[in-house]
């Protein structure tokens, strides 16, 4: 196994899992951009679309599938979580995020290694999430109220 990717999962899955801490153990979303958590949950079904019909490693599978339902719980708890949900504060997240989805679309059509349905997928997975965490810093911009564990969280998700 390469050491960056290992380095990179584990360090995208401490962002997680501080993010998942900061949610269950305090039953709040302050200072966490759904507009973020969004694209995430479409990056992780676009990126892992392989995931049934081509096996790795048991590793690889675990994480596809950890990154799968950690995305899909977060926006799940932002959105549903009768205690969670009141702590988001949707007037500070107005990052207009469907603008970042149609020009990674665009971009994966256009740049991509064979255009394949797969590979367009897995493209516009990569072009989208490298800018999935822009919501996220300008949320963090304007309210300048960064608590311990969002800071950690947007750190780890950075140097991943």
């Amino acid at each position: 196994m390469n050491i960056f990717r290992l380095a990179g999962d584990m360090t995208h899955l401490a962002s997680v899992l501080v993010l998942l801490l900061k949610i269950n153990t305090i039953k709040s979303c302050a200072g966490i951009s759904l507009k973020t958590q969004e694209p995430y949950a479409l990056v992780f079904p676009t990126r892992y679309l392989d995931i049934f019909s081509s096996f790795i490693s048991l590793y690889n599978t675990v994480m596809k599938l950890i990154f799968l339902g950690s995305s899909f719980s977060i926006v799940w708890y932002i959105r549903h979580h009768k205690v969670v949900r009141r702590s988001y504060d949707k007037d500070q997240d107005t990052f207009r995020h469907y603008f970042l989805v149609l020009p990674c679309l665009f971009l994966a059509l256009l740049i991509n290694e064979r255009f394949t349905f797969m590979e367009v997928m897995w493209t516009f997975s990569l072009y989208l999430k490298a800018v999935a965490i822009l919501p996220q810093l300008v949320l963090l911009q304007r309210t300048r109220n960064i608590d311990n564990l969002t800071g950690q969280y947007v750190f780890l998700l950075g140097a991943y």
